[in-house]
């Protein structure tokens, strides 16, 4: 479903952008080409329910490893946003109405799929009162309808232009994890984010955190934009005053020339000085690889989450 016109078409608010060039990937980033039954199953399993993945929308590089072992990231609402994230390879533009029958796909796909962990995501509804709100609340319960045991991640847009009731919606439905990610430093946010606010986006969590004190929350950047290791440290800091679970960092790969240049490629070796300062910092669950995104080992890293909850109420 994965839309492959040329960027100009597929991102028309970027068009004006001069083409920044797009250095060679280091080996450290390289994966393999998706070629396993288990991900031609996935695949077709996504286009008999219609269903719109990130994976595929923003182009991520694990999608061959996750498909192949059945998991995959569902995309509520649409593949276009109304925001033009100038590091982002989704569609932006007017978005379609909402597709009521789309809960119950979404659950039927999990069901097939067999799925213990589900990760659902969306494009940010900027057209809609609620952001949103309430079809992900009613995806997550067609989810626990379908598939009780399955515990589900939701990756939620900012709902930025709602009420404050849109997120105590979707909180209220029991997500077994809420993320939103920051994606980036507050330095960069005119740039890379110019329709969020930073601060903003940390409230929300910390919000979800008053809602619902049991709720895990969850959050990540990219590196590699052009920030620097203490503008880094300080988002850590800033993530756990709102009193956020689980940090995810990973490298920014530029989709496109006309999307944000790559600053660089971080080695391996500051990935792991990020883990080990974020864990000292006192996050119960962090993932800082290169090829970490919200979404990859989900199911792993929740369970990893819960236990190191346990462990922490255990030595309290």
């Amino acid at each position: 479903m994965r839309d492959l016109k040329i960027p100009e078409q597929r991102h028309p608010e970027k068009a004006h952008r001069p083409d920044n060039a797009q250095p060679k990937k280091p080996d450290w980033i390289r994966v393999k080409a998706p070629v396993s039954e288990g991900y031609k199953q996935t695949h077709k399993i996504m286009r008999d329910h219609k269903l719109v993945t990130v994976c595929e929308e923003a182009g991520c590089p694990n999608a061959g490893e996750c498909w192949s072992q059945g998991h995959a990231t569902m995309m509520i609402m649409g593949g276009i946003c109304t925001r033009g994230c100038t590091f982002c390879n989704i569609a932006t533009g007017r978005p379609d109405t909402l597709d009521v029958f789309e809960p119950g796909r979404v659950a039927d796909a999990v069901q097939k799929l067999g799925l213990n962990h589900v990760v659902v995501t969306s494009v940010d509804r900027d057209d809609l009162d609620d952001g949103g709100a309430e079809h992900f609340a009613q995806t997550i319960r067609a989810i626990r309808h379908r598939s009780p045991d399955t515990t589900i991640e939701i990756l939620t847009p900012d709902f930025l232009k709602c009420d404050a009731s849109a997120l105590e919606v979707v909180v209220a439905a029991k997500p077994d994890v809420f993320n939103h990610n920051l994606e980036t430093v507050p330095g960069l946010y005119p740039e890379v984010r110019p329709g969020a606010r930073y601060f903003h986006s940390l409230r929300l969590l910390q919000r979800v955190k008053e809602l619902d004190p049991t709720m895990f929350t969850k959050s990540g950047i990219m590196v590699g934009l052009g920030e620097d290791r203490q503008s880094v440290h300080q988002v850590m800091d800033d993530m756990r005053a709102a009193d956020i679970d689980f940090l995810t960092i990973g490298q920014y790969l530029q989709p496109t020339p006309k999307h944000h240049a790559v600053d660089r490629f971080v080695h391996p070796d500051e990935f792991a000085s990020y883990e080990k300062a974020a864990y000292g910092k006192g996050f119960l669950m962090v993932s800082a690889t290169p090829l970490t995104r919200s979404s990859y080992h989900a199911g792993d890293d929740f369970a990893r989450l819960r236990a190191a909850r346990l462990e922490k109420l255990g030595r309290a």
